[in-house]
């Protein structure tokens, strides 16, 4: 084994280096695929050949129906069969007035694990909320009394700000609408912009776990 230039690299030095590699490497795979699990916004196996990144806002109307339309079929056929794993990822459109607060309830109530109850919620009653404004209403309905007042509390929380302002950046730096759908399977990556029709998009993520 040589360094730079051809010296010789003790060889326990070598050991010790791959050694401390193959651990950070271990550690920030298991870190990355965690985190998501950990807050409620992911969905499936982990160790699954296809990930389905999800963007949507919770006050887009056509987020609403991949949420509670298309997505149930995914977690059917896909996610609870080992197949696929979804991590969602939660934007805020400048144009929607009461997403914001929305996430922000979202977020918070994904640090007490109840990201898909409310989640849910906000979806199957948007047009309500988004209509009359009353967005705790439809939130606190979902969460015992105890979660209300921690996510109330956490939701002006500055790192819950920071962290819905966070993903509303990092959305926009890779996608120009919602829905869209990043499909990754052995290293290719295929965008979805919208919901496509199911048959269509079951037959194609069918095709790519025969390859």
């Amino acid at each position: 084994m040589s360094g730079p230039g051809g010296a010789a690299l003790p060889y326990r030095g070598t050991v010790a280096v791959r050694l401390c590699a193959l651990l950070l490497a271990a550690w920030l795979s298991a870190f990355a695929a965690s985190a998501p699990t950990a807050k409620g916004k992911a969905s499936g196996n982990p160790a699954a050949p296809i990930l389905i990144e999800v963007y949507t806002d919770f006050e887009c109307p056509g987020c609403g129906w991949f949420h509670t339309q298309f997505l149930p079929l995914l977690m059917r056929d896909y996610l609870d069969t080992g197949k696929a794993y979804l991590v969602t990822h939660d934007i805020c459109w400048p144009m929607h007035t009461h997403t914001r607060e929305a996430t922000g309830y979202a977020l918070a109530a994904a640090r007490v694990g109840r990201y898909k109850e409310v989640a849910d919620a906000l979806f199957q009653h948007q047009a309500e909320w988004s209509a009359n404004g009353k967005v705790w209403d439809t939130v606190a309905a979902v969460l015992s009394p105890a979660d209300q007042k921690k996510v109330a509390k956490l939701a002006k929380d500055p790192s819950v700000l920071d962290e819905v302002q966070a993903e509303t950046q990092a959305g926009l730096a890779r996608i120009v609408k919602t829905p869209t759908m990043l499909v990754t399977c052995a290293g290719k990556q295929r965008r979805f912009e919208g919901a496509p029709p199911w048959e269509i998009f079951r037959d194609w993520l069918n095709d790519l776990l025969k390859k």
